[in-house]
Order: structure tokens, then sequence, then C-alpha cells
């Protein structure tokens, strides 16, 4: 009797092994670089894959990647503006302590335009320059350089310094996104 009530335990664990694997199997694969998710997109530039924090309104975009210390080789933000814009772009370095590249796109992902942005001096409060809680102080913002995208554009890259020499990236180069689907969210 105690030999068919083991059997039977050891069925019944080996059905529940295999029913976490089945599942474990129909959920993906998860890991330290699964990087995918509501506000990540991947992105395709010259053959190499960048995982984007995204920018979707206003706020996030005025942001941008302010004060960030690093940012990863593969990283970055993609700012996606509702429509193109009429005028240019120009971004600039606010209170970024880190080289950022920029590479400017028109509606339909084709570069317009591309930077080497370089970090700014740091705020000087007894210039009346504020602190970075203080993003909208005339003093500070009036002396950054603006990066501009020389043509109307509608979503904006952003990488580590430096990306831009490996990729080689030139104006009309398509960069490969989903770009209708991040439309349908910008605000």
């Amino acid at each position: 009797m105690a030999a068919a009530w083991q059997l039977t335990l050891e069925r019944s664990a080996s059905f529940l092994l295999l029913g976490v694997f089945l599942a474990m199997l129909a959920l993906g694969p998860a890991g330290c670089d699964d990087r995918s998710g509501a506000n990540i997109a991947t992105v395709s530039i010259s053959g190499k894959k960048f995982h984007l924090e995204l920018a979707m309104d206003n706020q996030s975009r005025f942001r941008g990647l302010s004060e960030r210390t690093f940012i990863e080789p593969d990283g970055g933000m993609l700012f996606v503006f509702p429509r193109e814009q009429v005028a240019v772009h120009g971004f600039v370095m606010r209170d970024c302590p880190i080289p950022i590249d920029i590479i400017y796109l028109d509606s339909a992902g084709r570069v317009v335009a591309s930077h080497q942005m370089t970090p700014e001096p740091p705020r000087d409060a007894a210039k009346g320059e504020g602190t970075p809680a203080d993003a909208n102080n005339p003093t500070y913002n009036s002396r950054l350089k603006p990066y501009s995208s020389r043509f109307p554009s509608q979503f904006v890259i952003e990488l580590a310094g430096g990306t831009l020499k490996t990729l080689k990236v030139n104006d009309g180069d398509l960069i490969s996104f989903d770009r209708d689907a991040l439309l349908k969210r910008a605000r």
C-alpha cells in the first residue's frame, strides 16, 4: 500500500513540474536583458538594436535625459511628437552632465540631422541660474546651446555620447521602429 501511495505522489509531482515548465514556456523567456515594456521601444539603427525609453508627452519630452550620469550602450531615449513639427526642433543639454548624441527624424523615420552634444557647465546659482528643480529658469536656459533639427521632425533619438561615431548614421538613412504604434500613444 505504501508503494502505491509513493508512486501516486511521484506521478503528481511529475505532473506538477511538467505544468510549471509548460507555463514558463507559454509566458516566454524573461531575464536581465528583457527590456520590453510599455515605456521602452526597440529601434534598429545601422543594424544595431537599441532599447529606448519613450518620451511621449510634453513633460517627459521636456525632461528628457536631464540629470542622467550614465546611458546604457544600447539605451537612450526616443522622443515622439504627435505631429511632425512645422518649425525645426532645437534640443539643449539642460542639466545633462554627460555627452549625448542626438538624431532627428522626419515623419517617415528618415534622419534629417544628427549632432554630438557636449555637456554645459553646471548651473551657477550665484548668477541667478537656479537649480534643476527650476527647469524654466530663463537666465540658465538662455546660455544653453541649441542643437537644431535643420528641417521639420517628428521623432528624436538620444543615445550615449560617442555612439554616432560607431554607427556612421547619415542624413536620409531610415531608422527602423514601429512609428504608427508609437504615434497612437503620443500626446
